[in-house]
């Protein structure tokens, strides 16, 4: 599409966020819009932070998988070697590859396959949430919906329970681990964990849709393992030119499942083009959409980040089609 024509989306969509598409290094586009805090007027600019939801659960695998080479973890080390009597309606023969792949049919404490909205108040004491350890209540009583590797079910919770079992498999803390195995060495100097209460002063404020109400009571205070990190468009880039020039790219990016009902497939972590090696990361939730895809054969990277929850779509059907 040409690229004036973001702007009339955005227009008629009132979207608030930032786009950025850049080819071999090179920004061909890169714009802010909207209001990153409607109280106090303060304008959303192209290296304001935004909340990513799901598109974390990237980071996720990969910190796994760094674990993974180090020997601290294996594909197949059962969820229950780590968990002890901890979360006991998950399967003994759960893996960390079946949670990597969203194929271990355990139970959802955030169940999207059901009728959740994405502004409901979905979670209770969103204000506890400030650790892995935390979230064991909030995961705890829910029954399994499929065997181990019967099907694919995406699966919010599995992603927390990859969180812990890194922390128990080397004694640090989920967000440290992230810090020090993907944010440092990819040089992702604005992106981090920060908590919902506190947000810094280049941090946008997200909005529930329609409404000039924040997300503070939706989502956990800090995120952990399925999602929720802030990062700007700038950092995204940055992430996925790292990524492909890592070890770690070929086994992410290699696809586990066709997910038909998206028109997608799914490596480790990664959603993955129907038909093309174009690699995705994509997050919703209460006052955050976010969609970043990468081509690693054009070295073109697309990111659209918005501060509600609907604001990212349209602009990103219509440049990632």
């Amino acid at each position: 599409m040409p690229l004036g024509d973001i702007d009339k989306i955005a227009q008629d969509t009132g979207f608030s966020g930032v786009v950025r598409i850049d080819h071999a290094g090179e920004i061909e586009f890169e714009k802010a819009y909207g209001l990153a805090n409607r109280a106090y007027g303060v304008p959303n600019t192209v290296d304001t932070r935004f909340g990513i939801a799901s598109g974390g659960k990237g980071f996720t695998a990969l910190t796994v998988l760094s674990l993974i080479r180090e020997g601290a973890l294996a594909l197949d080390t059962t969820a229950r070697s780590l968990l002890g009597d901890d979360l006991p309606l998950i399967a003994d023969d759960v893996t960390v590859e079946h949670l990597l792949t969203h194929t271990s049919g355990i139970g959802d404490y955030l169940d999207e396959e059901g009728d959740w909205q994405v502004d409901d108040y979905a979670i209770g004491a969103v204000h506890a949430l400030t650790t892995t350890e935390a979230f064991l209540p909030l995961l705890d009583g829910h029954p399994t919906k499929f065997k181990a590797g019967e099907r694919f079910g995406y699966c919010n919770g599995g992603y927390v329970v990859l969180a812990l079992l890194a922390e128990r498999a080397t004694g640090q803390g989920y967000h440290d681990l992230v810090r020090d195995r993907v944010l440092r060495p990819a040089d992702l100097t604005r992106t981090d964990f920060l908590r919902s209460d506190e947000l810094p002063a280049d941090v946008a404020v997200g909005y529930l849709e329609g409404l000039d109400r924040s997300n503070v009571f939706h989502l956990p205070v800090l995120a952990t393992g399925d999602g929720g990190i802030h990062t700007t468009a700038g950092d995204m880039s940055k992430f996925w030119r790292a990524l492909f020039a890592g070890d770690h790219a070929e086994e992410v990016t290699r696809p586990r499942h066709d997910v038909p009902e998206e028109s997608l497939r799914y490596g480790l972590g990664f959603w993955l083009h129907e038909t093309t090696d174009t690699v995705i990361l994509a997050g919703y939730d209460a006052g955050e959409s976010f969609k970043s895809t990468h081509d690693p054969h054009t070295g073109t990277t697309i990111t659209v980040l918005s501060n509600t929850s609907p604001g990212a779509w349209p602009i990103a059907r219509a440049l990632m089609s």
